[in-house]
């Protein structure tokens, strides 16, 4: 599939995946993020230890601030490549979708970028 084709089937994807959690992710706040974290990744199906998971999500940010991955889609390429070889791109992204509001709020925009929707 050519790049320009690809681009509206992520931006689907990424919608679909990732928008939903933007507004239901800040709901759940307690003392351990990362346990939040890890029981929120069970309702998309992502397992794993949640230490593991923390430490990927972690990454991803750490990723972005210093310029190795330039955007969502690169983040969702990254965490792809720890997720088990049996999850979807959408669980990658909603990885993301997750892991922003509680490891890094100031990179949500980027989902918001790379869905096509405005921030709001």
């Amino acid at each position: 599939m050519t790049t320009s084709r690809r681009r509206p089937v992520i931006r689907i994807i990424t919608a679909a995946a990732v928008v939903p959690l933007m507004i239901a992710a800040p709901a759940a706040a307690h003392a351990d993020p990362d346990t939040d974290f890890a029981n929120q990744l069970h309702t998309v199906g992502v397992y794993g230890p949640r230490d593991y998971n923390a430490w990927i999500a972690k990454i991803a940010c750490e990723r972005l601030d210093r310029g190795v991955d330039h955007n969502a889609s690169d983040s969702a390429r990254f965490v792809s490549r720890q997720l088990p070889k049996n999850a979807t791109t959408a669980q990658a992204w909603q990885f993301l979708g997750l892991a922003y509001p509680v490891y890094c709020p100031d990179k949500q925009v980027l989902l918001q970028q790379a869905a096509g929707t405005s921030g709001g």
